[in-house]
């Protein structure tokens, strides 16, 4: 077998279902699912879905056809949810042989669906964010009323914000509650489901959420973080006052300095907006980067962790909202960039 990656994911897998729990309780009579997209955001769906399934999950969500496998394993057919829907018959196909149910997003699609044999499905309209999903002219096609809908959805553009355009949203969506006939209707992701009950309806969707994001106010204190990454040492090294450290020299020492490289670089996720930055931590010492992030390793300012050996583990400073602060990418985005190089582990 192979030795052991240098770079691992822990997933806490506690707070990742107290966060579901909590997602649940906040959603009032609807139930919530769970967005495992893009292998449950980063983290491993392996890991995730049954974590989410015992703690009382039944309902998922991926957007490709290619990620239905890896949920598929742990829960029933049925409760799966590919959100790009079949792009030809092949898909159709896979659907109707699996269970696995499709969400309709045009015209087209419905009628690829009822081509193949239809059955159960969902379908997703557009409430304005413009994106996938039917338009509110096209509900009155007569293809539409051959479905058998088991979920009729939508999506909020603006969920995060305080703005005119949920309101303008929960209004059209009410429009499409009264037009389709389905089993069950969701609209809210994971900041809708902050908004209140008025956006709850039977389902709700919550992704960043289960894994520590948080997309709203009133949801600091009640996700938890579940992503911790760490990184092996690789070296240490003494520098003297006037060293330089990394591509191009943007950090030069100020005085002597014990430095540590670790590997980790932007080709695991770990972008270069990390450069003179970001930083690691070891136990209670906060040990900041220096110089810039190259593609597989990243330089550490040890100088306060004397103790700090090759093979030691250092710890990335990866709470969500405050890493999306400190390098201006989106919480969305710090999860998902996770390269398959860092090994998951709980």
């Amino acid at each position: 077998m192979a030795p052991a990656s240098p770079l691992r994911l822990r997933l806490d897998t506690q707070a990742l279902a107290a966060n579901w729990r909590a997602l649940d309780r906040l959603s009032g009579p609807a139930r919530a699912g769970a967005a495992v997209k893009a292998d449950a955001y980063g983290l491993g769906a392996a890991l995730a879905v049954p974590v989410l399934a015992k703690a009382g999950c039944r309902d998922w969500f991926v957007a490709h056809w290619g990620e239905v496998a890896d949920v598929l394993a742990y829960v029933p057919a049925a409760a799966i949810a590919v959100l790009h829907g079949p792009l030809d018959q092949a898909d159709v196909a896979y659907a109707r042989a699996t269970g696995v149910r499709p969400v309709l997003n045009s015209l087209p699609q419905v009628a690829r669906w009822l081509a193949g044999g239809g059955g159960p499905c969902h379908v997703m309209v557009d409430t304005g964010i413009n994106r996938l999903g039917l338009a509110l002219a096209d509900l009155g096609d007569p293809l539409v009323g051959q479905l058998e809908i088991d979920l009729c959805l939508s999506h909020l553009a603006s969920a995060d914000e305080d703005c005119a355009q949920n309101a303008q949203q929960l209004a059209r969506f009410a429009e499409v509650r009264a037009r389709v006939p389905a089993q069950r209707y969701s609209l809210a992701n994971s900041a809708g489901i902050a908004l209140g009950a008025a956006f709850h309806a039977d389902l709700t969707r919550p992704g960043i959420a289960l894994y520590g994001g948080v997309v709203r106010r009133e949801l600091a204190g009640v996700v938890q973080q579940v992503a911790r990454p760490e990184a092996a040492v690789l070296q240490v090294r003494d520098l003297e006052a006037g060293d330089a450290v990394g591509y191009n020299a943007t950090f030069v020492a100020p005085r002597a300095m014990r430095l540590a490289v670790v590997a980790l670089g932007y080709a695991d996720g770990y972008l270069r907006c990390w450069s003179n930055r970001g930083a690691l931590a070891c136990g209670d010492a906060v040990l900041p980067v220096v110089g810039r992030v190259s593609m597989d390793l990243t330089a550490i300012d040890v100088s306060t962790a004397p103790h700090v050996r090759e093979g030691d583990w250092l710890a990335l400073e990866y709470d969500l909202p405050h890493a999306a602060q400190q390098s201006g990418l989106s919480q969305y985005e710090l999860l998902t960039l996770f390269h398959r190089r860092f090994a998951r582990c709980t």
